[in-house]
């Protein structure tokens, strides 16, 4: 795959900043978005909103940063270091939810940012009160640049059971009447198919990206990896469909390069680039 242009050492890179919680196991989160980014030559920033307590096998709990440091984190970073693309991960609660969509607003920037809804782990363990679910679609889906639901967020959030083709564009558009520029529907849990089909929607036209189902039992963080690469791509002036297009290919290669960790689910791993210069 064609990787995204870096910069020269010594001079300062591309800053992108990820809003979301830890993974005490390091597969997934804020752990997860650093790895990419720094594996496709980016300065990782970050604001943390929550500390889990997880590990391969599940999530046991987690622990909400109080909003203040939270808005604190990215009004620090954006007024010194500055933000060139965001994306969110985890947001835990309503509150944090508002905050950080009030928080973006008042930075006034043109900076894209991507929006993945956390709302469970892979093992179903929920990441997000159900009451966040309104303030998702009414405050933080209208300022969003992308947004990009796996079809467990879809369903939650839309209502929409994604179930194949007809469906998932269904979905794309009901999502996109939410506010958001662009919608990703992911269809790595599209398990009819032998494919994984993604579809994005700009309200007028469907851009479709398509790649061949990897065969891992080993995909924790591949929804934020895929987030994490297409705010790098976006930061580094990609369109909206090349950056998705590139994203797709990225995880893809990291669901390929997954490796088992304890005794559940291992990680994608971006790793696989330290071989791939």
């Amino acid at each position: 795959m064609n990787y995204l242009p870096l910069t020269p050492p010594g001079e300062t890179p591309t800053r992108v900043m990820t809003i979301a919680g830890t993974d005490s196991g390091g597969g997934a989160g804020i752990q997860a978005d650093s790895r990419t980014f720094a594996m496709l030559g980016v300065h990782a920033c970050v604001a943390v909103v929550a500390v889990t307590v997880q590990n391969s096998l599940g999530v046991r709990g987690f622990h909400e940063i109080p909003v203040d440091v939270i808005t604190g984190q990215i009004e620090a970073v954006a007024g010194d270091i500055g933000i060139q693309a965001a994306k969110t991960g985890m947001l835990a609660s309503s509150e944090i939810i508002s905050a950080v969509a009030q928080t973006w607003q008042r930075l006034d920037t043109d900076a894209p940012l991507v929006v993945d809804p956390v709302c469970a782990s892979m093992h179903g363990d929920p990441l997000l009160h159900p009451s966040a679910l309104d303030a998702l679609r009414h405050e933080l889906f209208p300022i969003a640049t992308l947004v990009t639901p796996n079809l467990d967020e879809v369903l939650l959030i839309t209502g929409i059971d994604v179930v194949d083709a007809a469906s998932q564009k269904d979905a794309a558009r009901a999502l996109h009447a939410l506010g958001p520029a662009w919608a990703l529907v992911k269809g790595g849990h599209l398990r009819s198919s032998s494919h994984s089909p993604d579809l994005l929607f700009d309200g007028t036209d469907f851009h479709e990206f398509d790649a061949q189902r990897i065969d891992t039992p080993h995909d924790h963080g591949a929804g934020d990896s895929l987030a994490a690469a297409t705010a790098c791509a976006l930061a580094k002036g990609y369109t909206m469909p090349d950056a998705v297009s590139f994203a797709k290919q990225w995880v893809t290669e990291c669901l390929r390069a997954a490796y088992p960790l304890g005794g559940g689910h291992g990680p994608v791993s971006a790793l696989f680039r330290l071989a791939n210069p």
